[in-house]
C-alpha cells in the first residue's frame, strides 16, 4: 500500500498518513471506520485518494468521502445511515467545523497536526532533494505541507484560484488579517456587516483555510500569497474599507495605508489615508514616512501641509535633493504660509549644504510672517474713509511699519518691546554695514532690494510648520552669528511668544540661540552651559523635526574649541543614543566624535567613528569635516602618503563650505596639512576671510584660540617664524580667558622656543603636562618628543622623551599592535623598539618621520635598522626590507 502513496506526485503527505498506510499494508480489507480532521492543505485529498486506490485495487467495497463538511443536512443524514448499515470500511474526511461535529460519530478520529521542524525539513528535502532551513521554514508556514510545499517548489501562485474560489466573507476576512486588522473586533464587523456574535462563524472558515496558526494570525507565507495573489480588485476594495473605517473613528491608520502602498490605491480618501499614516510614521521611521507621503501626493494630495511633511520626511531620511526640490517649489506658491514653510525647509537643508549665510537669509524671510500674524492679530485692519477695509497682499512691499519692529511698536532700540529683536542683525551682507537704522534692530526687516527674497508671506490659517514661530527666530540667529553677523549682546527671550505653545522644541531652539550669542562675548565658556542644557532639553523632544543642526553638535563644537573634550563626548554619544535630528544628524554627531577623539590622541577610536560613516553619501559640511578627519588622522600618523591622498579631498571639500564659526576646525586642520603638503597658498584667501569673520564678531576668544593654534602650527611647518610670533602674540592676548587659551599659550611659546633651540626642559614638561591634563595628548606628547630631539642635554633628553612616551600611552595607536617576540620566525631576535621601527620603516616613512613619531631622531632609527639588518642576515637595504615585508605579513601566532 505504501507504493500508492508515490502516485501522489508532489503533494504534501502528512507523516500521520504515512504512517496510517504503514498500519494497514498487511490487511487492506479491514473494516476501518475513520474521520480525519485538518484545516485546508494538510494532505487530506492525498490521504483518501490513496486509501480508495488501495482498496478498489484489492476489491473491497468501502465508502470514501471527502470534504465531508461541505455536505447540506439531508446528504449528512444520508451518510449517517449508510455508516450504520454498511459493515465495510469507512473514510470521511472534513475541515474543523461546526457542522460537522456530527461525522465524528462515524469512527475514530484521526487529526492531522502541523508538522514539527524536523518533518518540515524532511519534508522540504523530499520535494527538493535539497536541505533548507528547517526553522525559518517552519516559523513562514506554520508547518502546513501544502505552505511547505508551495513555498520550497515556489509555488505560491498556486493560491490565486484557491483564493478567488473562497466564500467572500472569509476571503475580505484573510485581507483583512493580513493588512494587520484581525484583532480589531469593531474594525472587521464594520467590514464584515456582521455583529460580534456573528463574527465567529466567518473566523472558523478562515481557520479551515490552514492559513492561520493557532492564535489565529496568518501564516507569513500566507500572508505573502493573500498579498501577492489575492482577487487585486477585492483586496483593494476592502483595504479602502478598513482605511475610511478607522480614518471616521480617528484611530491609527498606518498598517493599513501601508498595505494600500502596493494595491495602486488612488484618489481622496487613499491621498488621506497615505498623508495620515505619514505623520503616524514620521517620528519613528522617516524612510517610510517618505513613503507614504509621496504616495499621497501621487493620489491626488497636492495642499502644502503633505508637501512639507513629505519634505520633513525626506530631510530626516537624509534624502536632502527630495526636501530641497520640495522646499525651493513652495517659495513661489500663493499661500503665503506653505511659503514660509518652503523658507524653512530651504533653509535647513542649505544649512547641511555648507550655505549658512543664506540660510540666515531663508529663516530671516519666514520669521516675517510671524512677525505679520503678530501684527495682524492685535491690530485691526484701518478704514480708508469709503467704506473698505485696507489689507496687505501677500505679493505687495511691506509698508514701513511691516519690515520695521521698532516702528510698530513705538520702541527704542534700547528698550525694545520685544527682547528678541536686538538678537538679530539685519545686515546679511557679511562685507558690508547696516544701511538702515531703523530696520537694523528689526528680526523682520528683508532688503527688497534683494531680488533673491520672495517678499515675505501674509499669516493665514492653521500652520503646518516644524520650525514656526519661536523655533525660526532663534535658527536665524545661530546662522547670523554663525557667519559673523554680529548683535549688540542681548539674546533670544526665552519666555513665550504670544500665541506660541512654549514646546521643548522651541525652548531648545531658543536656549540653543542664547548659548551661541553668549558664546561670542566675553571669553564665551559661559555659553558652553547653556549649549548642552539645550542639548539636553531636545532629547526627549524632538520627534522628527529635522534641525539646520543640533544643540549638542553646537555644544561639542564650543567643547572642542573650549579644551572639554569629556563635555563634548558625552553630549554627543547622548544626542547619538536618542535619534536627535533623525539619520539626517546621526553622521555629524558621529563624525564630530571622532573629532574628538582625535583632538586627544585616541586614534583608534577616531577611525571607528571614521569608518562607521565611511562610504555613505555626505552633504557639505558633512564631507569637509569627515575628508578634514582622515587628513588629521594621517598627520597624526606622520603618513605622508596618506597626508596627500588625503589632501585633494579635502581641500575640494572646503571649497563646497563657505567658512563660517562653526567649520573653523576643519579649516584649521586643512592650514596645517596645506604647510605640510606645500599648497599653504591655496588657503590663504579662506584663511582671511575668517579672520575678517572673526573681526566682525569683535575675535570671540573661544572660537578664535584654536584658528591661532593651528596657524601657529602650520607657520613652525613653513618655518614661518613672523607668523609664529604673530599667532604667539594673539594666543598671549587670550590668556586670560581660561586654563585651555593659557595652556595653548605657553605651549606656543615653548614650540618657539624648541624650534629656536634655547629652551628649558622643565617649562617644556610643565606645558605638556598641562595640555595632556586637558586631554590633548597627541599635543602633549609631541611638544615633549620634538623638544628631546632638539635637546642636547643628555639627562633632559631623557626626561622629556619618557614624558612623551608617557603622554602617548594614554592614546590610542594608529598602527597595529607590535608583534611580540617570537611570533613569527626571525622577528624574535629584534627588541620591541626595533619592532616598531621596522613597520614605521615598512610603512613607507622616512628615518626621520618615523623618529618624530617614536620621539627619537633620525639617526637613531638608522642605527636600529643597522642593527636589524644584522640580526637578520640581509646583505643590503633591498633585502633588509624585503625579509621585514615578509615577516611582518604573516600572521601572529598565538
Amino acid at each position: 500500500m505504501n507504493a500508492l502513496l508515490a502516485k501522489t506526485g508532489n503533494d504534501a503527505v502528512h507523516p500521520a498518513a504515512r504512517r496510517l498506510f504503514e498500519q494497514l499494508a498487511d490487511t487492506p480489507a479491514a473494516p476501518v471506520r475513520l474521520v480525519v480532521v485538518a484545516p485546508g492543505g494538510y494532505g487530506k485529498t492525498a490521504l483518501l485518494g490513496a486509501l480508495d486506490r488501495s482498496y478498489r485495487e484489492a476489491g473491497v467495497e468501502a465508502t470514501v468521502v471527502d470534504d465531508a463538511d461541505q455536505l447540506d443536512d439531508e446528504d449528512l443524514t444520508r451518510l449517517t445511515m449508510l455508516a450504520a448499515a454498511k459493515e465495510g470500511p469507512l473514510v470521511v474526511a472534513h475541515r474543523p467545523n461546526p457542522r460537522a461535529q456530527a461525522l465524528r460519530s462515524l469512527g475514530e478520529t484521526l487529526l492531522l497536526p502541523p508538522l514539527t521542524v524536523d518533518e518540515v525539513g524532511k519534508l522540504a528535502k523530499q520535494l527538493t532533494g535539497r536541505t533548507a532551513d528547517a526553522s525559518a521554514l517552519h516559523a513562514s508556514t506554520g508547518g502546513v505541507p501544502r505552505l511547505v510545499e508551495r513555498v520550497v517548489t515556489a509555488r505560491l501562485a498556486d493560491f490565486r484560484a484557491e483564493l478567488a474560489a473562497l466564500d467572500d466573507d472569509v476571503l475580505r476576512y484573510l485581507i483583512a488579517a493580513e493588512a494587520g486588522a484581525a484583532r480589531n473586533l469593531d474594525l472587521l464587523c464594520s467590514l464584515l456587516e456582521r455583529t460580534p456574535d456573528e463574527l465567529p462563524e466567518v473566523v472558523d472558515g478562515a481557520r479551515a483555510t490552514g492559513l492561520l496558526d493557532a492564535e489565529d494570525v496568518l501564516l507569513p507565507a500566507a500572508a505573502e500569497a493573500v498579498r501577492a495573489y489575492g482577487p487585486p480588485a477585492r483586496r483593494l476594495a476592502v483595504l479602502q474599507q478598513l482605511v475610511e473605517a478607522q480614518l471616521t473613528r480617528g484611530l491609527p491608520v498606518l498598517d493599513l495605508a501601508t498595505s494600500l502602498l502596493d494595491a495602486g490605491s488612488s484618489g481622496a480618501s487613499a491621498a488621506t489615508a497615505f498623508a495620515t499614516a505619514a505623520s503616524e510614521a514620521l517620528p519613528t521611521d522617516p524612510k517610510h514616512a517618505a513613503r507614504l507621503f509621496e504616495a499621497a501626493a501621487e493620489a491626488g494630495a497636492r495642499d502644502a501641509a503633505t508637501t512639507t511633511g513629505w519634505a520633513r520626511a525626506a530631510a530626516l531620511s537624509g534624502d536632502l535633493d527630495t526636501a530641497l526640490r520640495l522646499g525651493d517649489g513652495m517659495l513661489s506658491g500663493e499661500d503665503p504660509e506653505a511659503r514660509a514653510a518652503g523658507a524653512e525647509i530651504a533653509a535647513t537643508v542649505l544649512a547641511h549644504r555648507g550655505e549658512l549665510a543664506r540660510t540666515a537669509e531663508l529663516y530671516r524671510w519666514a520669521a516675517a510672517t510671524d512677525s505679520l500674524s503678530r501684527q495682524h492679530a492685535a491690530t485691526p485692519a484701518s478704514n480708508s474713509g469709503d467704506g473698505s477695509t485696507s489689507t496687505q497682499s501677500g505679493n505687495e512691499p511691506l509698508p514701513a511699519s511691516a519690515t520695521s519692529h521698532q516702528a510698530a511698536t513705538h520702541q527704542t532700540p534700547g528698550n525694545s518691546a520685544d527682547p528678541r529683536a536686538s538678537a538679530l542683525p539685519l545686515d546679511t551682507n557679511t562685507a558690508g554695514p547696516h544701511t538702515d537704522a531703523a530696520a537694523a534692530t528689526s528680526p523682520s526687516y528683508v532688503p527688497n532690494s534683494n531680488p533673491a527674497f520672495p517678499k515675505p508671506p501674509q499669516p493665514t490659517g492653521e500652520s503646518y510648520r516644524w520650525v514656526g514661530p519661536g523655533a525660526v527666530d532663534a535658527f536665524a540667529t545661530i546662522a547670523l552669528v554663525g557667519t559673523g553677523q554680529t548683535t549688540d549682546g542681548q539674546a533670544i527671550a526665552n519666555v513665550p511668544m504670544p500665541g506660541v505653545a512654549p514646546t521643548l522644541f522651541t525652548g531648545a531652539a531658543a536656549r540653543t540661540a542664547n548659548g551661541i550669542v553668549e558664546s561670542v562675548f566675553g571669553c564665551g565658556t559661559e555659553a558652553l552651559p547653556t549649549l548642552v542644557g539645550a542639548a539636553a532639553m531636545l532629547e526627549p523632544a524632538v520627534g522628527g523635526a529635522p534641525l539646520p543642526d543640533s544643540p549638542a553638535a553646537l555644544a561639542a563644537l564650543a567643547g572642542l574649541h573650549a579644551g572639554e573634550l569629556a563635555l563634548a563626548e558625552s553630549v554627543l554619544e547622548r544626542a547619538l543614543a536618542s535619534s536627535v535630528g533623525g539619520d539626517l544628524l546621526a553622521t555629524r554627531h558621529r563624525l564630530l566624535l571622532g573629532w574628538v577623539a582625535m583632538t586627544g590622541g585616541h586614534l583608534a577610536a577616531a577611525i571607528e567613528h571614521r569608518d562607521a560613516v565611511a562610504g555613505t553619501k555626505l552633504e557639505a559640511r558633512d564631507e569637509l569635516f569627515f575628508a578634514t578627519l582622515e587628513l588629521g588622522l594621517a598627520r597624526r600618523a606622520s603618513d605622508l602618503v596618506g597626508l596627500q591622498q588625503s589632501w585633494e579631498r579635502a581641500y575640494q571639500a572646503s571649497m563646497r563650505q563657505q567658512v563660517d564659526l562653526f567649520t573653523l576646525l576643519p579649516l584649521g586642520e586643512l592650514a596645517i596639512a596645506a604647510a605640510r603638503t606645500g599648497a599653504h597658498a591655496k588657503l590663504s584667501r579662506r584663511l582671511e576671510r575668517a579672520h575678517a569673520m572673526l573681526d566682525r564678531l569683535g575675535n570671540p576668544p573661544l572660537w578664535t584660540v584654536s584658528l591661532c593654534w593651528h596657524e601657529l602650527h602650520a607657520a613652525i611647518t613653513t618655518e614661518d617664524r613672523a607668523t609664529a610670533e604673530r599667532q604667539l602674540a594673539a594666543l598671549n592676548r587670550f590668556a586670560d580667558c581660561g586654563r585651555y587659551p593659557a595652556a595653548l599659550a605657553r605651549a606656543a611659546g615653548c614650540w618657539l622656543a624648541v624650534l629656536g633651540g634655547t629652551f628649558d626642559p622643565g617649562e617644556i614638561s610643565a606645558a605638556a603636562a598641562e595640555l595632556h591634563e586637558l586631554d590633548l595628548c597627541w599635543d602633549a606628547a609631541r611638544l615633549a618628543g620634538q623638544a628631546a630631539i632638539r635637546t642636547s642635554d643628555r639627562k633632559a633628553m631623557v626626561q622629556l622623551l619618557e614624558a612623551a612616551r608617557q603622554f602617548q600611552g594614554t592614546t590610542g595607536r594608529l598602527e597595529s599592535a607590535a608583534p611580540t617576540p617570537g611570533s613569527a620566525t626571525g622577528l624574535s631576535a629584534l627588541s620591541e623598539r626595533e619592532l616598531e621601527v621596522a613597520r614605521l620603516v615598512v610603512d613607507g616613512l622616512t628615518y626621520k618621520q618615523a623618529g618624530s613619531k617614536l620621539f627619537i631622531s633620525g639617526k637613531t632609527v638608522e642605527h636600529h635598522m643597522a642593527r636589524i639588518r644584522g640580526k637578520l642576515g640581509a646583505a643590503d637595504r633591498r633585502e633588509l626590507l624585503a625579509t621585514l615585508r615578509e615577516l611582518l605579513a604573516k600572521p601572529t601566532m598565538n
